[in-house]
């Protein structure tokens, strides 16, 4: 009779964690190229981190951080949302996106919507009229003086070989690089209203609620899980970050994988279908648990 009182007892977070782990530790050991995974259950704390501070591409993850200072100079004076970008040949480029190929040189888009097509449609032509308005520098600045120095934006997309900040970290990560931990701490800045304040991060996080990439982290989720996020995707990398607002409460999570096996622009790319299967597991596994009351 005590052992079956016993396992009707709630696990610990500790025990938790450990299933969390069993779930994902196989999934990370049959990918075929490098990986790092972080999660963290934002109300409760619990954590799980899978070489979480090796630094990796980011691919176009990075136009989170950018977004974030993007806010903050606004917030500043330094910038305004409402400020006029011109679309010029110069910074139409191809890949992700939808300026390039609909809109003509001399379009004009404010500073907030250009910023919105950079994390909605992660377009690079959009990024990259961004990049000018704000100093391509100005990012990583702030990066370090936040203590993220390992998360950095190389040059503007598709322009590395004339704009580049780091020509050996260009050759090396490509557009940016990150650590799954780092980029993590980023996520909960913003789910704690802490990047200018509550009203300013809600934007921002509805823009990333609108991110249209399906392949990714919202591969297996059903559609009533809401995301906000942003993703990345580059011949050898794939990557995708983001806060899953599940009944049980919001949980935070970055996947980063390079160097893979499958280099393929298919839907079903092994690293897409990998990311889709963390995230499946994670909504899996705090889907049983169910959020406590504030008091």
């Amino acid at each position: 009779i005590l052992i079956a009182l016993l396992s009707l007892v709630p696990h610990t977070l500790a025990a938790q964690e450990k299933t969390l782990a069993a779930r994902l530790t196989p999934l990370a050991r049959a990918h075929r190229g490098k990986m790092a995974i972080a999660v963290k259950h934002l109300d409760s704390g619990a954590t799980f981190f899978l070489d979480e501070d090796e630094e990796l591409p980011t691919a176009s993850l990075i136009k989170f951080m950018i977004m974030l200072e993007v806010y903050l100079q606004a917030s500043e004076g330094r910038v305004r949302l409402a400020d006029k970008l011109t679309l010029t040949k110069v910074n139409m480029v191809p890949g992700s996106g939808i300026l390039t190929y609909h809109f003509s040189e001399g379009a004009t888009f404010s500073l907030r919507d250009a910023t919105r097509l950079m994390i909605v449609y992660s377009d690079n032509t959009a990024t990259n009229m961004v990049l000018d308005h704000i100093g391509l520098a100005s990012t990583n600045k702030r990066l370090d003086a936040w203590g993220f120095p390992r998360t950095r934006l190389n040059a503007k997309v598709f322009l590395g070989a004339k704009t580049s900040l780091d020509p050996e970290r260009t050759k090396k990560f490509g557009l940016g690089s990150t650590t799954a931990r780092e980029t993590l701490l980023l996520l909960e800045k913003v789910h704690q209203g802490k990047v200018v304040n509550a009203e300013t991060c809600k934007e921002m996080l509805d823009h990333m609620k609108k991110c249209d990439d399906r392949l990714k982290l919202k591969r297996f989720l059903p559609q009533n899980i809401e995301v906000a996020h942003k993703s990345g995707t580059i011949s050898d990398a794939r990557t995708d970050a983001g806060i899953l607002y599940l009944p049980g409460g919001p949980v935070a999570i970055c996947v980063l994988t390079a160097k893979n096996e499958d280099k393929s622009f298919k839907e079903d790319n092994a690293a897409n279908v990998f990311i889709g299967r963390v995230a499946e597991q994670v909504v899996e596994y705090y889907g049983t648990m169910k959020r406590k009351a504030k008091p």
